[in-house]
C-alpha cells in the first residue's frame, strides 16, 4: 500500500482480525492515539511534514513569495495535513499559497487531456503568479500537467515547477519523449546510499531480471517492497502463532536494508530522512543539493554543510542559489526566475487612489472618467508613483480606481484582493502592516496639535522690554544716584547749590537723566563723583541697549503664545478637540492619547479648521504634519504647533503581502 487512504482502511479491517500491516506511506501530520486505535500498523516510511519544509525552503530562500500548489484530489498520498503543513512553512519562510487547484483523481477523467489544458488555461489568465508546486499527484496525472503546461505557455521563463517525492522518485520510470516535457523542473526526492553493498547487490539483480527497459535503475519504492519483505522475513525465522509476538518480532527487526538501515520507533522507522534535489536536464535528471532538517542544504551527505547565510528579508533583487548556479529553469533561463508575471494591458494592475484628501496629494476631478481611464488624477502621490515607474525597466500596465470611504476601508480593499495597491497619503501603522505591506515613507506624518494663538496687545509697548521689577530697580538705581551725585557736589560745586534745596535736587535729577541721551553742560569737582558717574554711565550703556534690542523685536517680529500649552490641560478641562474622521486619528487619540469620545469632533476638511476655532466648537486640532503644514501655510498668523509631536511611520504606498512589484 503506497497511499495513506489504502493503508488506512486496510489496517482497519486489518486490526480487527490483529493482523500486522505493513505500509509505504505514513500520515502528513500523525493522528493522535495511532498506537492505540492501529496497535498493528507498522509504517516503512516518515511522514511528509520534512519534505513540505524542503520545499518551503527552497521557495522562502529564492524569494518567491506567492504559489499555486496542485494535488490531485483523493488521489496519490495526499490529504489536509499535508496541505496545512506546507501552508505552515512557506508562511515561515515569508511566502504564501496564492490558489490551489485540485485535479479529480486521474482514473475518472474521461479525457484528462482536454480537462487538464481547459483547468491550465484559466489558471493562466487569472492568476500571476508562476511558481507551482505538485504536492500529492500520480505519476500519470503529474506528466499530463507538465505536457499540459508546456502547451499554455507555464513552462516558460520565470516559471518555476517543484515537485513532491511522489512524483520525482518515479522519473526514472519515464521515457525520454516525456522527460522532455520537464526541463527545468525541481524534484524533490528521498536519498538512499547506492555504494550500499545490499543495493549494488540488488541493483544488479534489478537490471538482470529488467534488460529491455530504458531505465532499469530501482526507485526507492522497490526498495522499500524489498526490506519489507526482508523485514517479514527475518520476523517469521521466529516462528510463532501469536500475532502480538509476531509485530513485535517485526518492530525489533535491525538491519542494513537495501534503502539503509532499517529499525522501527513507535510503529514507524526510525532513522533520520534527507532528500535529494534534483533538476530534469536532457533526457535524465542530475542532482542538485541534499536536504536535511538539521544541516539545511549541503552538497555532500550530511559530510559537508555547504550551506549560505539564512536569506536576508530586504535583499530581493538577489535571490540567494541554494541550489548552486548551474540550475536549468524552465525556457532555459540563465538567472533564477521571478515566479510571477507582469500586468498586460488586458488585466492592468488596479490601484486605489483617496478620492476625499487633500488635492495638493491627489486630486480627482470626475471619478467616473478616472476609472474608466478617460482622465488622469494629478497630485503629488501620483507625481512620485509615475518618477517610480520611470526606475523600472519595465512597463507596468495599471488603472486607477478613486475611493471616496475612510482610509481603513481602501486598506482593506487590498487586503480582501479587490485591489492590487494604493497610492495616495497612507500612513504606516503597525496595525496595517500585519495583513498589508508598505513601501518605504516618503514623507513624515507626525501627529502634532494645532492650537489658536493669543493675540498680543501693543498698548503701552514701549514699557514692555522690560518687567515691573526691573523698571522698579532702574528707578531705585537712578534715585540713589541722584542722591549721590547731588551729596558729593552741592558744598563745593556753584552748579548744585544755587537756591534752595529743591532746586539743589532737581537739578542733581537732571543732571543724572541727561546722561541717558547727552553729555551734560554741569562740570564734577569731586572725584568721588566721578567715579560715581563712570558706574552710572556703564549702567546707562548696558540698559539702553538691552531696552532698544527688545523692543525693535517687538515692534518687527510679533510673539504668538498659544493658548493650549499641553494635552494634559485639553483631558483636565474637558476640552473639545477636533480630527479627521476618515483616519485613523480618531482612534488614535481616543485609544493612545485617551480622550473622551464625546470630546472628539469629526472635521471632514482641513479647510473647516478656522471655522470651528472661531465657532469656539474644538480649542485644538489633531492633524498630521503634512495637512498641518498646509493649514498654517494659510493661516500661520491665527495658529501654532504646541505640545509634543507624536512620532509615525510616515506615508507610504500599498500593496499586498509580498507583491513582487513593489520589490522591483
Amino acid at each position: 500500500m503506497d497511499t495513506w487512504k489504502e493503508a488506512e482502511l486496510v489496517t482497519e479491517i486489518a486490526t480487527r482480525v490483529q493482523v500486522p500491516t505493513l505500509s509505504f506511506s505514513a500520515p502528513s501530520i500523525t493522528p493522535p492515539l495511532t498506537k492505540v486505535r492501529w496497535p498493528f500498523l507498522v509504517r516503512m516510511a516518515n511522514n511528509d511534514s520534512l519534505q513540505m519544509e524542503c520545499i518551503a525552503s527552497i521557495v522562502g530562500s529564492y524569494g518567491w513569495r506567492r504559489v499555486i500548489a496542485i494535488y490531485e484530489d483523493g488521489g496519490y498520498n495526499t490529504d489536509s495535513g499535508s496541505h496545512t503543513i506546507l501552508s505552515k512553512q512557506l508562511q515561515a519562510v515569508g511566502s504564501e499559497i496564492e490558489h490551489w487547484l485540485a485535479f479529480p483523481p486521474f482514473s475518472t477523467l474521461s479525457d484528462p487531456k482536454d480537462y487538464i489544458q481547459k483547468e491550465l488555461v484559466k489558471l493562466r489568465s487569472s492568476k500571476q503568479s508562476r511558481a507551482f508546486i505538485i504536492v500529492g499527484s500520480s505519476l500519470e496525472l503529474a506528466t499530463h500537467i507538465l505536457v499540459g503546461a508546456v502547451h499554455t505557455g507555464l513552462m516558460g521563463k520565470d516559471s518555476v515547477w517543484i515537485m513532491t517525492d511522489s512524483v520525482t522518485s518515479q522519473l526514472n520510470t519515464l521515457n525520454s519523449s516525456v522527460m522532455s516535457s520537464m526541463q527545468g523542473i525541481i524534484g524533490i526526492k528521498t536519498h538512499f546510499s547506492k555504494t550500499n553493498p545490499s543495493f549494488t547487490k540488488f541493483r544488479n539483480h534489478f537490471q538482470s531480471l529488467y534488460p529491455e527497459q530504458e531505465k532499469s535503475e530501482p526507485g526507492i519504492y522497490a526498495l522499500r517492497a524489498y526490506d519489507t519483505i526482508s523485514t517479514i522475513s527475518l520476523a517469521t525465522e521466529k516462528s510463532s502463532t501469536n500475532s502480538t509476538i509476531f509485530l513485535e518480532n517485526i518492530l525489533s527487526r535491525k538491519f542494513n536494508g537495501v534503502s539503509g538501515k532499517i529499525q522501527f520507533k513507535e510503529g514507524e522507522l526510525s532513522r533520520a530522512t534527507v532528500y535529494e534535489i534534483v533538476n530534469v536536464v536532457g533526457k535524465n535528471y542530475v542532482r542538485l543539493k541534499f536536504w536535511s532538517p538539521h544541516f539545511g542544504f549541503s552538497d555532500d551527505n550530511l559530510n559537508e554543510r555547504n550551506t549560505t547565510q539564512e536569506r536576508n528579508p530586504s535583499d530581493d533583487y538577489e535571490p540567494m542559489q541554494v541550489l548552486g548556479k548551474q540550475v536549468n529553469w524552465p525556457g532555459e533561463l540563465k538567472r533564477v526566475p521571478l515566479g510571477w508575471v507582469m500586468p498586460s494591458n488586458s488585466k492592468p494592475m488596479v490601484i486605489g487612489i483617496p478620492g476625499n484628501t487633500l488635492e495638493m496629494f491627489v486630486k480627482v476631478n470626475d471619478a467616473e472618467k478616472v476609472k474608466n481611464g478617460e482622465e488622469k488624477p494629478e497630485g503629488f502621490c501620483i507625481d512620485l508613483f509615475n518618477e517610480a515607474l520611470l526606475l523600472l525597466n519595465y512597463d507596468l500596465p495599471h488603472k486607477f480606481v478613486p475611493f471616496n470611504k475612510t482610509y481603513e476601508n481602501l486598506v482593506d480593499q487590498v487586503y480582501l484582493k479587490k485591489i492590487d495597491a494604493i497610492v495616495g497619503d497612507i500612513t504606516i501603522l503597525a496595525n496595517r502592516s500585519n495583513y498589508v505591506e508598505f513601501t518605504q515613507p516618503y514623507a513624515e506624518s507626525d501627529l502634532t496639535m494645532i492650537v489658536p494663538v493669543k493675540k498680543q496687545e501693543r498698548d503701552w509697548l514701549f514699557t514692555r522690554p522690560f518687567t515691573g521689577n526691573m523698571w522698579l530697580v532702574l528707578g531705585i538705581v537712578f534715585m540713589y544716584t541722584m542722591f549721590v551725585v547731588w551729596f558729593l557736589e552741592h558744598r563745593d560745586n556753584p552748579e548744585f547749590n544755587k537756591g534752595p534745596w529743591k532746586n539743589q535736587l532737581s537739578t542733581a535729577m537732571w543732571f543724572t537723566f541727561s546722561t541717558l541721551f547727552f553729555a551734560h553742560k554741569e562740570s564734577l569737582r569731586s572725584n568721588f563723583t566721578q567715579v560715581v558717574m563712570v558706574a552710572w554711565l556703564f549702567v546707562v550703556f548696558v540698559v539702553t541697549s538691552s531696552y532698544e534690542a527688545s523692543l525693535t523685536s517687538m515692534l518687527t517680529v510679533q510673539r504668538l503664545e498659544p493658548t493650549v500649552a499641553d494635552i494634559d490641560t485639553l483631558r483636565r478641562s474637558n476640552a473639545t478637540v477636533g480630527c479627521d474622521g476618515d483616519s485613523f486619528v480618531m482612534n488614535y487619540l481616543e485609544q493612545v492619547l485617551l480622550f473622551n469620545p464625546n470630546n472628539i469632533k469629526d472635521i471632514s476638511s482641513e479647510y473647516d479648521y478656522p471655522k470651528e476655532f472661531k465657532s469656539g466648537r474644538i480649542q485644538a486640532a489633531f492633524l498630521e504634519q503634512p495637512y498641518a503644514r498646509v493649514l498654517l501655510s494659510v493661516y500661520g498668523n491665527d495658529y501654532q504647533v504646541a505640545g509634543p509631536t507624536y512620532r509615525l511611520g510616515g506615508f507610504g504606498f500599498v500593496s499586498h503581502c509580498h507583491t513582487k512589484t513593489r520589490v522591483h
